[in-house]
């Protein structure tokens, strides 16, 4: 696809965190939604760190801090996972929730893709580190991981350790955290469209609804 086609693409702006499971199951609704579609929309992607509250100013995780979410919270969103896995038809998915997954690295790799790659292959990693996390609970934070999703899809892993030891990348895509907050952007998935925007795990015809205005 040429730049000015891509430009003209019609595009559905998804905010999201790969250790989010309604951000997966998110994504597994547009995908069915897209599948009645004539013309695909373009994923315009924009990351959000669940974990922003916990970092420590070096980036690690302090998982000690209090979030005010207790089991009962976690057990209710476990209940809300399992329920759209029925629904979605998400029965590949291996975890409920993944708590102590930190997706930073993987963010960090999936920006640096999407600068560096053309669209599909982005979308092809992208989708990739979903799976990898919720199907298979691998660990998408080290980086051995992320250079095997990568070569997977035809990205060089120098490429690929070189994201992670770049500090204005990490600057720049903790600048894209603060913009999504801005953005009042609260919670994951958030997709918005032409203005409009539908918070979670929504249903198909609740995109259609978004998208088209209907």
């Amino acid at each position: 696809m040429t730049d000015d086609a891509e430009s003209t693409t019609d595009r559905i702006t998804i905010y999201s965190d790969y250790v989010c499971p309604f951000c997966y199951l998110g994504r597994r609704s547009l995908a069915e939604y897209q599948d009645g579609r004539e013309e695909e929309l373009r994923i315009d992607w924009q990351p959000y760190d669940l974990r922003a509250g916990k970092r420590n100013p070096d980036g690690t995780i302090n998982h000690d801090v209090d979030d005010g979410k207790d089991e009962s919270y976690y057990e209710q969103a476990k209940q809300n996972v399992r329920r759209l896995q029925e629904e979605y038809g998400a029965d590949e998915m291996e975890l409920d929730l993944a708590t102590e997954v930190d997706s930073l690295p993987a963010q960090l790799v999936s920006v640096a893709i999407r600068e560096q790659y053309d669209h599909e292959t982005w979308l092809d990693f992208d989708e990739a580190v979903f799976e990898a996390l919720w199907h298979e609970g691998r660990d998408i934070g080290d980086a051995d991981v992320l250079v095997d999703l990568a070569d997977d899809v035809g990205v060089d892993e120098a490429d690929v350790r070189e994201a992670l030891a770049d500090d204005e990348r990490r600057s720049r895509l903790r600048e894209q955290f603060r913009e999504a907050r801005e953005a009042k952007i609260t919670g994951v998935p958030t997709f918005v469209y032409d203005g409009r925007a539908a918070r979670g795990a929504v249903p198909p015809e609740q995109l259609q609804r978004l998208v088209d205005g209907v």
